[in-house]
């Protein structure tokens, strides 16, 4: 009888020490799992990183594109260069935008109300103009006032 304890016991405590081994190598598989997680999202990251750092140096060089030397004769004789700022280009001013938009829309308008199409159209391209060119140049002074 003491013979079947014994092995009983020793069945026992075998097989609790194979259930914990299952259990700390299901804990060892899920912190390395949730290393590779963290290991992913830190390679995203720095992705991000680097392509953020390749935009800013392309915009760098595009900005000393834009700069000119110019060259000055002195009255010596010798040369002095100087780096100044590509003058910007502008687009058109809400002046010109409205006087276009309006003279067209004022032109189609008094094409499609006038009995006699190209004197309506003529009119209405010149009150159109007249009345966006006004409005654009409410909409310039008032750029100019939020910019200074």
């Amino acid at each position: 009888m003491k013979g079947l304890y014994v092995l009983l016991a020793a069945i026992l405590l075998t097989s609790c020490q194979n259930q914990s081994k299952e259990d700390i190598n299901k804990a060892k598989q899920a912190s390395i799992d949730s290393m590779k997680v963290e290991i992913n999202k830190q390679r995203v990251i720095d992705s991000m990183k680097t392509e953020m750092a390749r935009i800013k140096e392309e915009q760098k060089v595009e900005a000393q594109k834009e700069k000119v030397v110019v060259v000055h004769q002195q009255a010596n004789g010798s040369t002095a260069a100087t780096t100044a700022e590509a003058p910007k280009k502008k687009g058109w001013s809400a002046t010109a935008k409205g006087a276009v938009i309006g003279a067209g829309v004022g032109a189609a308008t008094g094409a499609i109300v006038s009995k006699r199409k190209g004197e309506g159209a003529v009119i209405g391209g010149l009150a159109g103009a007249a009345l966006g060119t006004g409005t654009g140049a409410v909409i310039d002074s008032k750029k100019k006032k939020e910019q200074n």
